[in-house]
């Protein structure tokens, strides 16, 4: 596997225009065949520490791990065969977050059964409290907020509340019903917390998909604008078109006017849209050991937010696989939650050790508080 990725990489980045502009027509994934896609576009094909099939042997050891903490080279028992995060792999993550005490559970943010949400909130409570909105993925068909607290504790720990926001997922909810209510979710915070010093919106997989979505938002419809300062897009498919052609398409995207409705490159590259708010900072990772498409996806997304004039910045996670960034969320000593990388502000890119990613995600709040 490893070889192959390399070269598949080297392959994609020979073949990319890295200047920027319209991939459109050059897109690797248009010479591809449904099978070599489906391979692209299943994230459990390109875990490194354990094989696919035997990540799925070992699929039923999950209910023996509850409540332990694993290791990053175990992570793939946690991965199920659809490509995505079993909905009981991080239960455990989960239950100890609610074990302090310092949540509210179940919030309505809308008239939906489905349309509820999270709130953890650190032990100083203030009006005044930065808050990080996350998306859970699963190709928009699996995955639940009831099992998505990855970052809570070390979050709430300096002084960030964190949101985790449930969607209705397909077949239930189609894209539209669920980039609406990404949207609510976002407004109903803002308008119970509007004093907060920033919301943070936070998305793995198809969550980063629905986060960036939010770039195209018309707030004004809501009657407020919700005081966003950063985006952190993690392993996110920006791009739905290359989905119409795999095993995943079936229940999400009936036609082509639907994916490119809800395709955030091609709404940028098409109809460029403006910041909102210039200083609003977009942080696009995805991790190295991800496939070749994720890097494509996630490097051309960059490079379309750079030439609209947004404050956008890159990162491929070092030694990372999709899974293994959602298990390093939870660790005190990650990158991306780190406080120190927060503090001094958004030139991180190329200072930190790449072993992680929650050390950012700190360094950004507390820049922009």
């Amino acid at each position: 596997m490893c070889v192959w990725w390399y070269m598949c990489v080297w392959w994609y980045k020979a073949g990319m225009d890295v200047s920027g502009g319209n991939h459109r027509h050059e897109a690797p994934w248009k010479r591809m065949s449904k099978e070599e896609l489906d391979n692209q576009y299943s994230p459990s094909r390109w875990v490194v520490r354990l094989g696919a099939e035997e990540a799925m042997r070992t699929y039923s050891q999950i209910g023996n791990e509850a409540g332990l903490e694993v290791p990053p080279a175990h992570l793939p028992h946690f991965i199920g065969e659809e490509g995505e995060c079993d909905d009981g792999a991080f239960r455990p993550v989960t239950k100890r977050a609610r074990a302090t005490g310092r949540s509210l559970l179940n919030v309505l943010y809308g008239d939906g059964d489905g349309e509820k949400l999270d709130i953890y909130l650190p032990e100083a409570v203030s009006e005044a409290m930065p808050f990080l909105v996350f998306f859970h993925g699963g190709y928009w068909q699996s995955g639940s907020k009831d099992t998505s607290a990855f970052m809570v504790n070390p979050l709430t720990a300096q002084g960030v509340a964190v949101v985790i926001v449930a969607y209705d997922i397909a077949p239930k909810g189609t894209l539209d019903q669920m980039v609406d209510q990404v949207t609510q979710s976002i407004v109903f915070v803002q308008k119970q917390y509007p004093g907060n010093q920033g919301i943070y919106l936070c998305g793995h997989s198809a969550g980063a998909h629905l986060a960036a979505m939010m770039l195209l938002a018309d707030w004004t419809k809501h009657g407020v604008t919700p005081n966003l300062k950063g985006f952190f897009l993690l392993s996110g498919v920006y791009d739905l078109e290359p989905i119409m052609h795999t095993s995943e398409n079936a229940p999400l995207l009936p036609a082509l006017e639907d994916a490119q409705r809800n395709s955030p490159l091609w709404q940028l590259e098409t109809a460029p849209t403006q910041p909102a708010d210039p200083a609003c900072r977009i942080l696009v990772t995805v991790g190295q050991h991800d496939s070749p498409e994720f890097h494509r996806q996630s490097r051309e997304f960059y490079q379309t937010l750079c030439q609209g004039g947004w404050k956008a910045s890159f990162e491929e996670l070092h030694d990372m696989d999709h899974f293994e960034i959602l298990w390093n969320l939870t660790q005190e000593d990650y990158v991306l939650t780190q406080p120190q990388v927060i503090c001094r502000g958004w030139s991180w890119a190329h200072q930190w050790d790449l072993h992680g990613a929650r050390q950012i995600i700190l360094k950004t709040i507390f820049q922009e508080s």
